[in-house]
């Protein structure tokens, strides 16, 4: 089976990287649009209707708190993809229109895969582990071309690999 460069992931794995003070920081949106429609009903004079000071207020905050989540993401894995974090994170604070963020998402370096037998990093491409020798994907025994694990014959000689597929 060959070396997948990504690993599949959920939603809730993906944001279970993210620390939990950026959390902290994300839910403080919400208590400043709740301290300012505070402010604008009990000064007097609001600047709109009671309902549409609410719908702005949570729109405004959810629309922050997303953008704080994503650069606490992007700060996270950039460090699990072997990036500079703090280059990363910088870069999507402070290029504007969050075209930082969208910057991260197209140039980030695929997440480092593991040899399955010694755990040594390995890179996208790699046939056999640097580390242990270990062969990475599944080979015809006739003619020692990569297969697929679920083939029975050979697309390049047409052999038939049946059970003989081996890694070493």
């Amino acid at each position: 089976m060959p070396v997948k460069t990504e690993a599949s992931t959920h939603f809730t794995d993906e944001l279970h990287i993210i620390s939990t003070w950026v959390f902290f920081f994300a839910g403080l949106p919400y208590l400043a649009a709740i301290a300012a429609i505070a402010y604008a009903t009990l000064s007097g004079k609001p600047p709109m209707p009671f309902p549409a000071m609410v719908a702005v207020g949570i729109l405004g905050a959810t629309v922050l708190a997303c953008y704080i989540l994503l650069i606490g993401y992007v700060n996270s894995d950039a460090g699990r993809r072997g990036m500079s974090r703090i280059a990363w994170t910088l870069l999507a604070v402070f290029i504007p229109n969050a075209l930082g963020i969208v910057l991260y998402f197209v140039l980030r370096k695929p997440r480092i895969a593991t040899c399955p037998q010694c755990a040594a990093p390995l890179e996208p491409g790699f046939g056999f582990c640097p580390r242990c020798r270990y062969r990475l994907n599944p080979t015809c025994p006739a003619c020692q071309r990569s297969v697929h694990a679920g083939d029975k014959f050979c697309p390049y000689c047409g052999g038939e690999l049946g059970g003989e597929i081996k890694v070493l």
